[in-house]
């Protein structure tokens, strides 16, 4: 007989004092945020490698805390987690670079646009976390749920990557601007940082908001793939938040860091594909070995391993890739000015 009960988890590390400060720090390093951006203008590479730097190290002494204090085995989740969600983090910044692309977003406003998506995205995953954390206590198969979503999204995931299409968004298509400009009547301009002005005595949106509804909708989908992806290497709810908001509060400089770079990452979709895949196998694999004890797990420092496997290897496939192509652009150049 197949229970719906899970089998008891381990004692989590968020206590309610550590949730309360945890919350705190986040909003206070949003409310930072906020008061950075508050005056547009466009970031340096100095600016955004410094606070680059910062929201790296900020995880990875948090991440020396829990090992010291809870020991290796949450250590390893908590880091496992926080590479598998800045992993995905990185390919929701390409997805951040077409819409902001497509919006003609002036870069001077461009960090705000990043800000208030980061913002939308921290309330979403602490939204879905706490229904998977309710599932999972509740029932069993949450696991096979979860397994099968990440599956499901790899093959997506890996079908975006193969195709040879130029990756381009058409804003004319997105079901929620259209639905906005159903009801509300747009600026062709921008208004700086503005969500809407006051036109011959009425309210009208700007086109910053159509680009803020825009990537919150973009979160949305984004919250349904990370957060089952984290739950697949730590049952803690506070772990899944920790690393959920590590990766994405560092997400509005990382996009500049990287803003070049992101187009010379060809395989990162094939990664993150295996990634996911890999992490829904391990919580199928979970799910059934509480139903048949003899069905082996994956380890976690097993999961660690291979996750910084597959994202060194592409990471070196495709700048191996962006060589040989360089390489390649000279000699179609000679070629053509001889058919000449």
């Amino acid at each position: 007989m197949l229970s719906l009960l899970p089998a008891a988890a381990p004692e989590s590390v968020g206590t309610p004092t550590l949730w309360f400060l945890t919350i705190a720090g986040v909003l206070a390093l949003l409310v930072l945020d906020f008061l950075i951006t508050r005056r547009p203008h466009e970031v340096s590479m100095r600016e955004a490698v410094g606070w680059s730097t910062f929201y790296v190290a900020l995880p990875v002494a948090f991440g020396v805390w829990v090992w010291s204090a809870h020991g290796g085995e949450r250590g390893v989740e908590y880091y496992a987690g926080y590479l598998v969600e800045k992993s995905l983090s990185v390919d929701n910044l390409f997805v951040f670079l077409l819409l902001l692309t497509a919006f003609a977003v002036p870069k001077e406003y461009q960090q705000r646009v990043l800000l208030i998506g980061v913002a939308g995205a921290l309330v979403l995953r602490g939204i879905f976390i706490a229904l998977g954390a309710q599932l999972i206590s509740a029932f069993s198969w949450a696991f096979l749920l979860f397994g099968v979503i990440l599956l499901l999204t790899a093959v997506k995931v890996l079908r975006d990557a193969l195709s040879h299409s130029d990756h381009e968004v058409d804003i004319s298509t997105l079901r929620s601007v259209r639905l906005v400009r159903r009801f509300w009547p747009v600026t062709k301009e921008y208004r700086g940082t503005r969500l809407s002005v006051r036109e011959n005595g009425r309210r009208v949106l700007t086109p910053m908001a159509l680009v803020v509804v825009a990537i919150l909708g973009t979160d949305v989908v984004f919250a349904i793939d990370s957060v089952p992806a984290v739950y697949g290497i730590t049952e803690d709810p506070y772990l899944v938040f920790a690393t959920n908001a590590f990766a994405l509060l560092g997400l509005r400089a990382l996009y500049f860091v990287l803003q070049g770079a992101l187009g010379s990452l060809a395989h990162l979709g094939h990664g993150l594909a295996a990634i996911l895949a890999f992490i829904g196998v391990k919580l199928v694999l979970h799910w059934a070995h509480d139903v048949w004890t003899w069905v082996p797990e994956i380890p976690t420092l097993l999961s660690l391993g291979v996750i910084i496997a597959i994202l060194a290897t592409v990471t070196t496939t495709s700048l191996l890739s962006r060589r040989r192509d360089e390489r390649r652009k000279p000699d179609e150049r000679r070629v053509d000015t001889a058919d000449r």
